[in-house]
């Protein structure tokens, strides 16, 4: 009996070594070997009837670079330690992790070698030139300059601020007051040229075409030539100057000059300031709705949509609207009178995809104290401006003609803040402005440059201003 037994154990072991043959052939087609270990532990034991335990084989799949050659018996494998054991218990290797390597963007060699010029991280933090005046984007003739491209950098915080109006209301003053100058300053000295008193006297306009200039906290200011302008038009017909052949009369001619600058401005700019110097002209609000039923279709960013899902007008790009009461009196700062016009606003504007409303006010600038943020049921992105120190001194002077000499010493009663904070508040409300996506990619200072130039060429030839100027003669 105990002989039968020992030929059994025989017998199985020789099975088992005879598996592991048969299962290392199996795995060499898979560049892994197959190796049988019968280690005798307690909990692996299997009982047989004879009271005898058969060890349990426990089996491991190991790469060629752990063990040895395939077909190679386990007592000639390298065995494997603690550590190494955990590893090989696993049935496979993790497939290999890419590596990526960070390098900075536009430092060449020098980045690769950890080791940074220190002339060219130095261009880089050094500030943009600073304009000294301004140069022009498109010139008398309506064509196009490119003398901007040299002040441009390719970074895309900018800020895109237009204007337009009717003549003398005080445009170029204003952008210049925006921009770099302050109201002490001599307005000869100022970026965009104002009118001297020559040209006041005869009646003409000091801006032609449209100005560029650009600050050094990269907003872009653009001063246009005024619009429906007397004087240009008495200019075309006492020269006797040809125009172009699609036009047939000088006012149809200038009107149409003036819708192209104000579609463009519609397109390319992030705000577009509508100054006037009264309230109101009702033809003034009757030409913007022209302009903008007139603008190039440009599809904006999905998130910068302002209309419905349902409305079609939701992916078209609409700039922040912003009128701008200049020379204002002290009427006109009374609330009452405000609210009076705030309402009109709202009502002329009511059918305008423009941002005429929401994004400035003059209530947060504690320019009425007191007065409660409800006050203005519609308030629209309207700020009021009062006279310049320097023009409203005389009406002060005769003001006070007739009081007694101790008050005569005294400043006169304005009613309204001065002139130099209501230009403090207004720049700071308009740089602060959300700075929405013109088109469907983002743009920097030079793609905005070509955007401009392209959107420029194709209001000139435009097939909407074409047969609206048609159907006006």
């Amino acid at each position: 009996m105990l002989l039968l037994k020992v030929v059994v154990c025989k017998l199985t072991k020789g099975f088992n070594e005879f598996r592991c043959m048969v299962l290392g052939s199996k795995y060499n087609k898979y560049n892994a070997l197959a190796l049988v270990l019968i280690q005798s532990k307690p909990s692996q034991s299997v009982p047989t009837s004879g009271g005898q335990a058969l060890e349990k084989p426990i089996m491991l799949i190991k790469s060629r670079e752990d063990g040895g050659k395939p077909g190679t018996p386990p007592e000639v494998a390298s065995p494997a330690s603690g550590s190494g054991a955990s590893k090989l218990e696993r049935e496979g290797q993790r497939p290999t992790q890419p590596v990526y390597q960070i390098q900075n963007r536009g430092m060449g060699a020098a980045a690769s070698s950890g080791a940074v010029d220190p002339v060219i991280g130095q261009t880089k933090l050094v500030p943009p030139e600073k304009m000294k005046h301004s140069i022009k984007l498109v010139d008398d003739q309506m064509n196009w300059c490119d003398s901007a491209m040299e002040y441009l950098r390719d970074q895309t915080d900018m800020l895109v601020v237009g204007v337009i109006g009717l003549q003398g209301t005080g445009k170029s003053t204003i952008m210049s007051l925006l921009s770099a100058n302050a109201p002490e300053e001599d307005q000869r000295g100022y970026v965009f040229r104002a009118q001297t008193q020559e040209i006041k006297e005869r009646g003409g306009n000091q801006s032609t075409g449209i100005d560029f200039y650009i600050t050094q906290e990269r907003v872009i200011f653009l001063d246009t030539q005024p619009i429906l302008s007397p004087s240009i038009l008495d200019h075309l017909i006492n020269n006797d100057r040809k125009l172009p052949p699609e036009y047939n009369l000088p006012h149809t001619y200038v009107e149409m000059q003036s819708l192209q600058i104000t579609a463009f401005l519609f397109t390319v700019c992030h705000v577009v300031i509508v100054i006037q110097d009264w309230f109101t002209d009702i033809n003034l609000y009757r030409f913007l709705q022209t302009a903008e039923m007139l603008k190039p279709s440009t599809p904006s960013a999905s998130h910068d949509s302002t209309g419905s899902s349902g409305n079609e007008e939701g992916s078209e790009y609409y700039p922040h609207i912003v009128f701008l009461q200049n020379k204002s009196s002290r009427d006109e700062f009374c609330p009452r009178n405000l609210k009076k016009m705030h309402m009109a606003v709202d009502k002329l504007m009511a059918h305008s995809h423009l941002k005429y409303k929401g994004t400035l006010s003059m209530l947060d600038c504690n320019i009425f104290p007191g007065l409660d943020r409800d006050y203005l049921e519609t308030e629209v992105n309207m700020f009021l401006l009062p006279l310049m120190e320097n023009e409203g001194e005389d009406a002060l002077t005769k003001a006070g003609s007739g009081a007694a000499p101790l008050f005569s010493l005294l400043p006169g009663y304005r009613g309204h803040p001065t002139f130099s904070s209501q230009v403090s508040k207004l720049r700071s409300q308009i740089l602060a402005m959300s700075r929405c996506q013109l088109s469907h990619t983002i743009l920097t200072e030079k793609n905005w440059f070509h955007y401009a130039a392209r959107i420029w060429d194709g209001v000139k030839k435009s097939s909407a201003l074409s047969e609206y100027s048609r159907l006006q003669a």
